[in-house]
């Protein structure tokens, strides 16, 4: 019973990502990450992330605070990657146009375009899941009519629009997850989900342990994404009934308003599916599960080593081991004895040696 209490006080305590080499995890205000070097040292960042949910009261109501954190999100995603590829050394000479927005517009070029690339994945992504899908089913229902079929029923729209959506979303995570890069990333994933659900099971969090962990946890983004199309399917089926032969155009900004309702739904879902256990929620997660055989891949035992690091850092005001783990920097090799040093060591040992048996002699006589 004890146990149980345990394991549910650790629920949504903490949440995570995969970056480069690395994971980042953020309990609190505290986010923290850690990379492996490619001389497999550790560099550990930490950084603070304060809500503006703790600010405005009306910001952290249902459905309000699901399309807040999804904004919060994909600007510490950012952010997390640039600190990420900074720790790791990756950098790049600046062009005339980055020395021109640091001087005049005083705009650090990276943040300049990470911000253009975030405005721009967005783009594409509502191109891609939703511009597209419409237009897909759009030109099969003109097709079917101009052969001389009877033009296909909204409810049937819907759901060819929906199965687009799956398909696009599945066939882009199968073919990025083929790169090398990716594939890291991944296992990254991987030692991210495992390490948490190490903690929330209440078990001692070390490699060995996260490693008997499942790889799939229900408050995963991948989740939150799959679930996010199933709520559109079912939102078109709505719209349609509600307004039957509605244009396509009409359609696709209807779509477009109620975007921001979805997403504060589907947060509500994955905190709910997050904080229990029961038939309900693990009928909500099993798809976004499955998904994540995709997204998540077995880590190795020095990848959990580095998502370790972080979970403790980032919840050591939860855990005075934690807390001990990071002041003595308990993610550092201890310090190797100097080669030449031991040398020394050893040459003054046997001086020393026969200066005793030296002297031994001398008394005998």
């Amino acid at each position: 019973m004890e146990k149980n209490m345990e394991k549910s006080c650790r629920l949504n305590k903490v949440g995570g990502q995969a970056v480069l080499e690395g994971v980042m995890m953020k309990a609190g205000n505290r986010v923290v990450t850690t990379c492996r070097k490619e001389d497999g040292s550790l560099v550990v960042t930490e950084d603070n992330f304060d809500s503006v949910r703790k600010k405005k009261k009306i910001l952290d109501l249902p459905l309000i605070r699901g399309v807040v954190n999804f904004i919060e999100v994909m600007a510490l995603s950012v952010k997390t990657l640039k600190n990420s590829a900074d720790a790791l050394g990756i950098e790049e000479e600046e062009t005339k146009f980055e020395k021109w927005l640091k001087e005049k517009l005083k705009i650090n070029s990276t943040d300049f375009a990470m911000g253009i690339a975030l405005v721009l994945g967005l783009g594409l992504s509502l191109l891609l899941f939703l511009g597209l899908p419409i237009f897909i089913t759009w030109g099969i229902n003109a097709i079917i009519t101009s052969l001389g079929g009877a033009p296909m029923d909204d409810v049937l729209k819907s759901v060819i629009e929906g199965l687009v959506k799956v398909g696009i979303f599945l066939g882009y995570l199968s073919l990025v997850s083929l790169m090398p890069e990716i594939k890291r990333t991944f296992m990254y994933h991987g030692a991210e989900h495992k390490s948490i659900a190490c903690y929330e099971a209440g078990e001692e969090l070390t490699p060995e342990n996260a490693m008997k962990q499942k790889r799939f946890h229900p408050r995963c983004g991948t989740s939150f994404m799959f679930l996010m199309i199933l709520i559109g399917i079912v939102a078109g089926i709505c719209i349609r009934l509600a307004i039957p032969e509605v244009e396509t155009w009409k359609y696709t900004l209807i779509r477009l308003g109620i975007l921001p309702i979805l997403v504060g739904l589907g947060y509500e879902i994955i905190l709910l599916a997050g904080k229990h256990d029961n038939w309900f929620t693990r009928a909500i997660s099993a798809p976004g599960l499955w998904v994540q055989r995709i997204t998540t891949k077995e880590p190795t035992i020095d990848m959990l080593e580095v998502a370790i690091v972080s979970i403790k850092g980032a919840l050591r005001d939860e855990d005075p081991a934690f807390m001990e783990y990071w002041e003595k920097r308990g993610w550092e090799p201890a310090a190797e004895a100097d080669p030449l040093l031991e040398n020394d060591t050893a040459e003054f040992s046997e001086v020393a040696e026969g200066i005793e048996g030296e002297d031994d002699g001398a008394s005998e006589e």
